[in-house]
């Protein structure tokens, strides 16, 4: 029997909020914590749509801040699963913010969250397979098959070979 599938544009989320006062420093640069917040909220959000189910994050690579965010700026985040594996998923972020006097859109940051599904016991369940349904999904799977099995060589958990979907 074959697992459930879904496309990746089913559980493919934006969300965008404005930077405020309570959200920074003193000099008006968005507190990293604030950021990785909401990444890791969105990736909860993507990862539920996905397997209709809990999930939690177990681990977070990848970040990097590029440019600062600041009070009065729209961060927008785009998030998607890149990959399924068994019970585990690497959801992809991009962070954004927008100068909303100017327009300009600087890219501010990714992120790479592990995502585990969990049944109603709190316990690792099976996730939904992923299917790819464009050339940048097939990309986005390749790239997180490659950081998933760099992971697991780092953990000494041997040469694991990528899923193939």
């Amino acid at each position: 029997m074959s697992r459930i599938a879904r496309k990746v544009s089913e559980s493919r989320t934006v969300i965008a909020r404005v930077m405020m006062p309570q959200d920074a420093n003193i000099a008006g640069n968005v507190f990293g914590g604030t950021i990785l917040k909401a990444v890791d909220e969105i990736a909860y959000v993507v990862a539920t749509k996905h397997i209709r189910a809990n999930a939690v994050t177990v681990s977070l690579d990848g970040t990097s801040f590029l440019s600062p965010v600041h009070i009065g700026d729209l961060l927008t985040l785009r998030a998607n699963v890149n990959a399924v594996w068994k019970s585990s998923m690497e959801i992809g972020v991009r962070v954004e913010a927008e100068n909303p006097k100017t327009g300009e859109v600087r890219h501010t940051g990714s992120s790479y969250l592990t995502v585990v599904a969990l049944d109603e016991s709190g316990r690792p369940c099976e996730a939904p397979d992923l299917i790819l349904e464009t050339e940048e999904d097939r990309r986005r799977n390749r790239e997180a098959n490659g950081r998933r099995e760099r992971r697991l060589h780092e953990r000494g958990a041997g040469d694991a070979k990528p899923v193939k979907h």
